[in-house]
């Protein structure tokens, strides 16, 4: 019992002991000392997160599209601000005491202990400054990140940009991104977000009570290093683009260049377009909105969402349907009066044929031909019914691209229209045959689509039946990974012994004495090729040409579409043309050089709308003012505007 007594007794005695201890050791540290207090206050650690360099995006020659350059965001934590000179840091980030206080107040409202951004993207000249006396600012730091740069000031509806991330991005990004951080917006810069971005690092970072940083925490063990993104090489050529962006200056269109044997987009030209190093940096913001402001609507990606008709263009594909179903062959041949007749409708011609065969029709861009096509084909006896006939024509245009996305590597792709047969009896009922639809049979009517399915049309005749998906990038990373389904080969079933006859039709159109489309001849080089004058309801026609190059192992095939421009002869054909030769022999040559100059200082925009004139009181017949005269060497017709210069005649 002794025992256990003292044994009691003795670890009693124990506990109080260190009781004793700890609360000696507190007294110690709270009141008999402050070198706690002072290494608390001195040391203080935050997570500092490093941004990788964005991914760099190329040409396909290698030429740097787009890089990054070095910028700063000045961070804040709102509750370890104490009192200093704000006046000395306005004058050195170059910003008024308004916007002081309204950023800090933002910095605060999301948190008052963790790290916002005070000021972002600022310059390197304006960081060394600041670097110098950032001790006299507590609870501001420094956070580098990169912006891009893009040297050549092209492609930038390829390209896309880049902006801050919203709640919405921060939501879907699985813990990704936070506030402050950027993300692809549009382009390849968001299609290939995750790649392009890389991994972010961070550092753990001691500072002392001055602010100054004194080394990363445990000597590092616990940082992690950014990894910087994939570098992307494009399928873009940059010189055939800078041409093409030349060419279409103060024009509203697209041009589209695709090399068929493997669907790599050459150039990708959407009009009006605009310097991509707007979207960058400070004044982001207000460049963008200037932007909208432009009544052509500048952020519309023509080759991938505009929606033109195929105007005559469509001819060829036609052509090859009724070769394949067998209603026509090359030698048969078709009256043309000057127009097609069908019921209490009537397509007229450009020309008067006479009986004409499948070559010359192509050649000479013949509506008559392509209507009594278009009416075998759905009048042939095995179908039980013209509406039946209707929708397998629509499946086989459809395998050509026509009328659903073509799955290119950008967002925001259009299916482009085209209807089925059920669309037709909901509009006329059940009374309705091909006498109703016959303006398909030129690519008119109810039928559009976007440049890049009008390229892919020309790759796939090119190929003599197939088309690989048209795409933009054409390898990631090191190891030059390309996706799967941009090696894929897509056959549209149709013979291939059936596009020669096509082909003779096309190679005629631009180099027969008859062909609609000499403009878009090239010496010594077979380009085979289609024009298209598509109606606009909303003024003077669009100029369209649709063609590849050259006839055998062709090398590029291109659609180029010129609103407002009339006759596909006239801007479109020689435009291609253009294209075609730089890209197959890698220059222009000498005695084109006028031309393509002349070509590039035209302007073809729709004029302004007039300015409504509110009429007097009681006085409804009076008539607005005369709007003010177009500029000297203009003319204004059709609601278009043009230089009054006659074209040149083809060398």
């Amino acid at each position: 019992m002794d025992n256990l007594f003292n044994r009691k007794y003795t670890i009693q005695g124990l506990f109080i002991v260190i009781g004793l201890i700890l609360l000696g050791t507190l007294f110690y540290i709270q009141v008999a000392t402050d070198k706690y207090f002072i290494s608390a206050e001195s040391n203080v650690l935050r997570k500092i997160y490093t941004f990788p360099a964005r991914g760099v995006i190329f040409d396909r020659n290698e030429k740097a599209l787009a890089q990054n350059e070095a910028v700063y965001d000045l961070m804040v934590i709102p509750n370890q601000v104490k009192r200093f000179d704000t006046a000395a840091l306005c004058r050195i980030i170059n910003i008024d005491m308004e916007r002081f206080n309204r950023n800090f107040n933002k910095a605060s409202a999301q948190s008052r202990y963790q790290p916002s951004i005070f000021e972002r993207q600022l310059s390197i000249q304006v960081y060394a400054t600041l670097s110098e006396q950032l001790s006299r600012f507590p609870g501001f730091f420094v956070q580098s990140r990169t912006i891009r740069h893009y040297p050549d000031s092209v492609a930038a509806h390829f390209l896309g940009y880049i902006k801050e991330v919203t709640k919405l991005d921060i939501q879907n990004s699985e813990g990704y991104y936070r506030s402050g951080d950027y993300i692809g917006k549009s382009g390849v810069e968001k299609s290939y977000e995750t790649l392009l971005r890389g991994e972010r690092g961070v550092v753990n970072m001691l500072y002392d009570a001055r602010n100054v940083p004194k080394g990363s925490y445990a000597e590092g063990r616990f940082d992690t290093a950014a990894v910087s993104g994939d570098r992307l090489i494009s399928s873009l050529d940059l010189n055939l683009q800078k041409l093409g962006e030349e060419l279409m200056h103060n024009k509203v269109g697209s041009i589209v260049a695709i090399e068929p044997a493997s669907g790599e987009i050459l150039t990708f030209v959407s009009s009006p377009s605009y310097d991509p190093n707007l979207m960058v940096g400070r004044n982001q913001g207000n460049n963008y909105m200037e932007l909208l402001k432009n009544p052509n609507r500048v952020f519309n990606i023509r080759p991938i969402q505009g929606y033109y008709s195929p105007g005559s263009s469509f001819k060829p594909l036609d052509a090859l349907l009724g070769l394949q179903e067998g209603v026509i062959d090359p030698n048969t041949t078709f009256n043309c009066p000057g127009y097609f007749k069908v019921g209490g409708h009537t397509v007229k011609c450009e020309h008067v044929d006479g009986n004409i065969a499948l070559r010359k029709g192509l050649a000479r861009s013949c509506n008559t031909y392509a209507c009594y096509v278009f009416q075998k084909l759905l009048t042939q006896r095995k179908f039980p019914n013209q509406r039946v006939a209707y929708d397998a024509w629509q499946k086989m245009v459809k395998k050509f691209g026509l009328g659903e996305k073509l799955g290119i590597d950008l967002p925001s792709e259009r299916n482009g229209r085209l209807y089925d047969a059920a669309y037709y009896s909901g509009k006329y009922s059940k009374y309705w045959n091909y006498g109703t639809v016959i303006s398909l049979a030129i690519g008119q009517g109810e039928m559009d689509a976007t440049p890049l399915q009008m390229a892919n049309i020309m790759a796939i005749i090119a190929n003599r039946g197939y088309y690989i998906k048209p795409h933009l990038v054409k390898a990631i990373g090191k190891n030059r990974v390309i996706k799967k389904e941009y090696v894929k080969r897509n056959y549209v079933d149709v013979e291939a012994r059936h596009f020669e006859s096509v082909i003779d039709g096309m190679q005629d159109a631009v180099n027969a004495p008859w062909g609609t489309a000499i403009q878009s001849r090239i010496d010594g080089i077979l380009m085979c090729g289609k024009t298209g004058t598509v109606q606009n309801p909303r003024g003077k026609n669009h100029s369209v040409f649709i063609g590849f190059a050259p006839r055998d192992n062709p090398k590029i095939a291109i659609a180029v579409i010129v609103e407002n421009a009339g006759y596909g002869s006239t801007y479109a054909a020689p435009m291609a043309s253009y294209i075609a030769e730089q890209y197959l022999r890698g220059q222009l040559p000498k005695n084109k050089l006028a031309e393509v100059e002349w070509m590039k200082k035209q302007v073809i925009l729709p004029a302004p709308p007039k300015p409504k004139v509110k009429p007097k009181a009681k006085d409804t017949d009076s008539v607005a003012p005369a709007t003010a005269a177009p500029a000297p060497a203009q003319v204004t017709t059709n609601n278009t505007t043009t230089t009054s210069t006659p074209i040149p005649p083809p060398q």
